[in-house]
């Protein structure tokens, strides 16, 4: 981590000597969840908003930490912490956002108003711009709803003959959403080259989609104009901030789009320096790791409880890796209903209401998924010994 110490201690002079600090002696740690009423829980599900995503790694809290105890100019410091992810991800520009929905809105924005100022305090009336986002009809999803914050129409197609078609003055981006590649007709590396063609910028919500470590690097390569990732998700930073990659005039638009910039659609969308930092931090260490000891581990985890639990009369266990969103080892169990006289949802409910409470892969009828990947270590046995019990009792 010698870059990234190099970076975030050579970035702001240090404290002066005589700033106060709370004393060691004198510090307590609080169960602010006891104190609260909040309960927490074994994440055996992945890497769900709703589940606080993932733990940010100890670099990470190092970096947090190390920026909480100073100020700076905010802009100055964007501008350099996106300068610093772009040149390690080999991409034209780069920014951090608050979570890969509002780089959804940044992006769009930077589209529709480019470096106008006017157009920047108009938006969402989008007079005098253009109105038009071109979307395949399979690839809508909720989080479109951060691209018609801007106030521009979704227009939808099917083939690539279509898009061309629906193509015209109005259209100010086509956007994709990865996790549906395989659903619509025109695929990622077709659909980019289709927006060069029709000289649209082409933008890929691929939020869940590392890792892959290759992933980060990809869809640049394919030829999209910009590219979101999740940052609290595989990468593990803060999970309320994200990544927007692409050509370096749209990243420009969307930082003047963004907080802390004022009459801005992204006002509310702050990131501050500790996420700024964290997020670098985050970055970098998901370069360096080793994945494949990472995906070995993974992969144990997932035998380790499907050899236990698969003792259980009928109860089949089998790994599957979902093909794009959360591409990591899972866990999968199914048995016979004659035997194990539970339902799939009978049995998330008894681990979510047990102690410890046990979430997994949620809104599955057909099976019970265990994400190991969010698992501490030592938990998969907590989620064994749950299993057989709530298995066997049926």
């Amino acid at each position: 981590m010698a870059n990234r110490r190099k970076f975030i201690t050579g970035s702001i002079a240090a404290p002066l000597a005589g700033s106060l600090a709370p004393a060691a002696a004198a510090a307590t740690k609080r169960d602010f969840f006891k104190e609260l009423g909040v309960k927490p829980i074994i994440n055996a599900a992945g890497s769900y908003t709703s589940f606080t995503a993932s733990l940010m790694l100890p670099e990470v809290m190092e970096a947090i930490n190390y920026s909480s105890k100073y100020f700076c100019r905010l802009a100055e410091l964007h501008d350099a912490v996106g300068k610093r992810i772009a040149e390690l991800l080999n991409a034209e520009g780069a920014m951090v956002s608050a979570g890969a929905a509002s780089a959804l809105t940044l992006g769009t924005a930077a589209c529709l108003t480019g470096s106008n100022r006017k157009f920047i305090q108009q938006i969402p009336d989008l007079t005098g711009m253009k109105t038009e986002v071109l979307i395949q009809k399979a690839h809508r999803f909720g989080y479109d709803r951060a691209v018609r914050n801007c106030g521009v129409k979704m227009v939808e197609f099917e083939t690539a003959a279509d898009m061309r078609r629906l193509a015209g003055p109005q259209t100010a981006l086509a956007l994709f959403f990865n996790d549906a590649n395989n659903r619509g007709q025109v695929k990622d590396a077709e659909f980019a080259q289709l927006g060069k063609e029709l000289n649209i910028p082409t933008f890929i919500d691929c939020a869940a989609d590392a890792p892959p470590l290759e992933n980060l690097t990809k869809y640049l390569k394919l030829g999209f104009s910009l590219v979101t990732f999740s940052g609290g998700k595989g990468i593990r930073g803060p999970q309320s901030a994200g990544l927007l990659l692409g050509r370096k005039d749209l990243i420009e638009a969307a930082r003047m789009n963004a907080s802390p910039n004022g009459d801005a659609i992204g006002r509310g969308m702050k990131v501050n320096k500790e996420e700024l930092l964290g997020m670098l931090a985050a970055v970098e260490v998901f370069l360096k790791k080793d994945h494949q000891a990472e995906w070995k581990e993974w992969e144990r985890r997932v035998k380790f409880i499907g050899d236990s639990v698969a003792s259980t009369p009928s109860v089949k266990a089998e790994q599957y890796v979902p093909e794009i969103a959360n591409h990591v080892p899972h866990l999968k169990l199914t048995w016979d209903s004659s035997k194990v006289k539970l339902s799939y949802r009978d049995v998330a409910e008894k681990m979510r209401e047990g102690d410890p409470s046990i979430e997994v892969v949620p809104g599955s009828e057909n099976f019970i998924g265990i994400g190991v990947w969010t698992l501490q270590p030592g938990e998969e046995k907590i989620v064994v010994k749950k299993l057989r019990e709530i298995l066997k009792s049926a």
